[in-house]
């Protein structure tokens, strides 16, 4: 970032703490069952980074707005996010133990209240979107319709049944990110373009350019993941080490190599700041943002 800008972490740490204390906030009550609220705080508030809400925010900044504007839909994007990760840990899914470093939801509770945590949380979203406070009506509807958009059929869901369908073959390069624009990018651009909403009147012009730069950054993202379940550790990651590669999923190293994935990566970083060219400083987060994603080691 430019000479007296935040840092990356600092920008990160920010959001993070506005983010899960507003999550926290809105999490306390409101259940029909003390069990399904329990385990919604347990899968919503059991860390992560916080980098959809992030981006959210970083969005928002770079089109003048403040982080106060983008904090509940931030907070929206961010509910989407932990509802698909307990649906995705289930045992009819990735079967999968840990995650953030603590036992997945599912195991923690069972396997019925994980999943009626997963589908409370995903209502609750929308729901947060409606009365997003601040934000023009006009404003919350499109970024509903873009929450739905991307945590759907023709998104998220859409590439996780990709996904679960692919295990075991060989897919092309085109193939891979197909499934990937949709399981992991979608929401990624959604993060990206619903914090852009926050400022009335964006022009096309710019969202054209953000959505390029969430479009890059998303499957950079999942570029970047899968380097890191083979190069990574169980203890650092969060999540089982090597499970991609135990399940026979595709993946960017297996498809290209471990060289090429990372060629790869650094085309999109490119990509995505290439798409930011026509902004000044105020973009410099969403840059730092991009930096950040490809370097991660977690």
């Amino acid at each position: 970032m430019q000479n007296g800008a935040p840092s990356t972490m600092d920008f990160l740490e920010t959001c993070r703490r506005r983010v899960d204390a507003e999550l926290d906030r809105r999490l306390k009550s409101g259940s029909a069952s003390e069990q399904l609220q329990e385990a919604m705080r347990y899968s919503v508030l059991g860390g992560g980074k916080r980098i959809r809400p992030a981006l959210a925010i970083a969005a928002a900044g770079a089109l003048g707005q403040s982080l106060d504007a983008a904090l509940v839909p931030a907070c929206a994007v961010e509910l989407i996010h932990a509802y698909s990760l307990v649906h995705d840990d289930l045992p009819a899914m990735d079967n999968d133990e840990l995650r953030r470093g603590r036992p997945t939801a599912h195991i923690a509770f069972d396997e019925a209240t994980a999943i009626l945590a997963g589908d409370a949380i995903q209502a609750l979203a929308f729901g947060w979107l409606a009365e997003a406070p601040g934000v023009e009506i006009s404003a919350r509807l499109a970024m509903i319709q873009e929450l739905a958009h991307a945590s759907g059929h023709r998104g998220m869901v859409g590439g996780q049944a990709i996904d679960l369908e692919s295990v075991g073959k060989s897919l092309t390069l085109a193939q891979l990110e197909t499934m990937h624009r949709h399981k992991t990018g979608a929401l990624i651009e959604a993060s990206v373009r619903i914090g852009a909403l926050t400022a009335p009147g964006v022009s096309e012009g710019s969202m054209d350019a953000l959505t390029r730069y969430a479009k890059a950054l998303g499957l950079a993202f999942q570029v970047q993941d899968d380097l890191l379940d083979i190069e990574g550790d169980t203890e650092t990651i969060g999540k089982p080490q090597g499970s991609d590669v135990a399940r026979a999923k595709p993946t960017y190293p297996a498809l290209l190599g471990l060289k090429g994935a990372r060629e790869h990566l650094s085309t999109l970083l490119s990509s995505a700041l290439e798409s930011l060219q026509d902004f000044g400083p105020e973009a410099d987060a969403l840059r730092a943002m991009a930096d950040y994603v490809v370097a991660r080691t977690h």
